[in-house]
């Protein structure tokens, strides 16, 4: 699954796409569509797909009913239709976020992971995009601040709090990442976790001793038997969450008894 790099289009053209202050071009093909539209059919595309690789000018344009020539009047190339797209599902985010009625802190940092990961399962493609330089968007700063939000005035720097906001980030795109590829691995194998290991455990029990590994056969038994597979991502996402929560707040509680 190819990464794409986020950032590579021009960025001041992209900025004012995104924010909508660049003016179509006066000549050229009549203007049937918006830009809104563009980015909606290949948001639909991707979403179909689970995927960038088959996302082209020329399928977008398909989708539409328009010539592939004519979209380049609303997005100069697919790395700025990709970088539109990516801001666009920002908005669904920023309102859930907006939505949430979290009773502390803590509850909004839940839900600020919560967020993310309905962004990741709704357009799995957004993990193939690497965001370094992220779209610098309205609705992808609505997100970031609305994230921000949750945890400011609770004692942390404000160096701290964006760290806080990507260490949760990182956590939920980690696991969204084996979930969304365990999905991708029974869909092409047709066949379950459950499926498989039953097929392998016979071969496996003619080579693997459990005297020479007998921690990893201790845990990985119990842990097959409570997941039903190698791998259970909602359990690590749970767990994991949990976890950085408990560090998240650990750090609030030593800054609060710092004289």
């Amino acid at each position: 699954m190819a990464t794409e790099i986020s950032g590579s289009s021009d960025p001041a053209r992209t900025i004012a796409i995104l924010w909508g202050t660049r003016q179509l071009p006066q000549r050229g093909p009549k203007h049937t569509l918006t830009t809104a539209q563009v980015i909606t059919a290949a948001i639909e595309i991707a979403d179909t797909d689970q995927d960038l690789a088959g996302l082209s000018m020329r399928r977008v344009a398909e989708s539409l009913g328009v010539g592939t020539m004519s979209l380049y009047t609303y997005v100069a190339s697919r790395d700025e239709l990709v970088e539109t797209m990516l801001d666009t599902v920002c908005d669904e985010a920023a309102r859930q976020l907006g939505a949430q009625e979290a009773a502390d802190w803590l509850a909004g940092l839940r839900g600020v992971a919560e967020v993310n990961w309905d962004l990741y399962m709704r357009h799995p493609w957004v993990l193939q995009v690497f965001t370094g330089r992220p779209p610098l968007g309205p609705y992808a700063l609505t997100k970031y601040e609305r994230e921000l939000s949750v945890i400011d005035g609770i004692g942390l720097t404000d160096v701290e709090m964006d760290a806080v906001i990507t260490l949760v980030h990182n956590h939920v795109e980690g696991v969204a990442r084996r979930r969304i590829d365990a999905d991708r691995a029974v869909r092409r194998s047709g066949i379950s976790d459950l499926q498989w290991w039953e097929a392998v455990q016979p071969a496996l029990g003619e080579v693997f001793d459990p005297s020479r590994f007998p921690v990893a056969a201790r845990v990985g038994q119990a842990a097959g038997e409570e997941h039903q597979a190698a791998h259970n991502p909602e359990h690590a996402y749970t767990f994991g969450l949990d976890r950085l929560l408990q560090g998240v707040e650990a750090l609030v509680k030593d800054r609060a008894a710092a004289p």
